[in-house]
């Protein structure tokens, strides 16, 4: 996988190096905004994490010349920047996923497979052009972090919301405990954890209010979206 990394800070830059590297990527290093805009209008590449804080001009401004430009390239933020009103407009700006400082690479990698994923995915339907999931009577939009069921909003915490993300992306898919782990809180499975549990019991308790039950638990395999 070719990879374009533009991050300014030093020892980060350098670490996600090695370990991308060591991941098999090929990865070609910016230290700026504008270095990394024109790598990415004039090489081709299969991934792009972004930071937002750059010297020159932002991320956000990368991103969004990048998706005036056509370019479609998959792009996750990573940042030091948590707020919503971040988050929300770094995906209306055409990024495919935001990432907070301090993550564990464990969790980009994750979030690089989920973003994978929904690639594939847009090839079937079930993930449109401006990047919003359809399954059934479910819709979400990462864009406003909001979520439809037939038509009526349903409220979600960030981790409800990535979680459901995560089966919307791959419905019909069983998707295990301690890949809901590491793509959602970012951490490796842990036995003494009932957190999955936790917030799947909440999530289907929410969208079942609303329909019938689409969230089935695949006892001793995981979990899966029916609809």
């Amino acid at each position: 996988m070719k990879l374009l990394l533009i991050e300014d800070e030093v020892e980060l830059a350098a670490t996600l190096h090695r370990g991308l590297a060591q991941e098999g990527c090929k990865v070609t290093l910016a230290t700026d905004g504008a270095t990394g805009l024109e790598l990415a209008q004039r090489l081709a590449f299969d991934f792009i994490l972004l930071d937002i804080n750059l010297p020159d001009m932002s991320g956000f401004e990368v991103c969004a010349a990048l998706r005036k430009s056509s370019i479609t390239t998959p792009i996750i933020m990573v940042t030091a920047r948590d707020d919503v009103v971040d988050r929300i407009r770094g995906l209306k700006g055409g990024a495919d996923d935001y990432l907070p400082k301090p993550f564990a690479f464990e969790e980009l990698l994750a979030r690089m497979d989920a973003v994978k994923r929904r690639m594939e995915r847009t090839q079937s339907g079930t993930v449109q052009s401006d990047g919003s999931l359809t399954v059934g009577d479910l819709h979400f939009d990462p864009r406003t972090m909001t979520l439809m069921r037939s038509g009526s909003p349903v409220q979600l915490t960030v981790k409800e919301m990535g979680v459901l993300r995560l089966l919307m992306e791959s419905p019909g898919t069983v998707i295990s405990r301690s890949e809901i782990l590491r793509a959602v809180w970012g951490i490796e499975d842990d036995p003494l954890t009932n957190i999955v549990e936790v917030y799947l019991s909440r999530l289907r308790r929410k969208l079942h209010a609303l329909g019938p039950p689409v969230v089935e638990n695949v006892r001793g395999f995981g979990y899966r979206l029916t609809a």
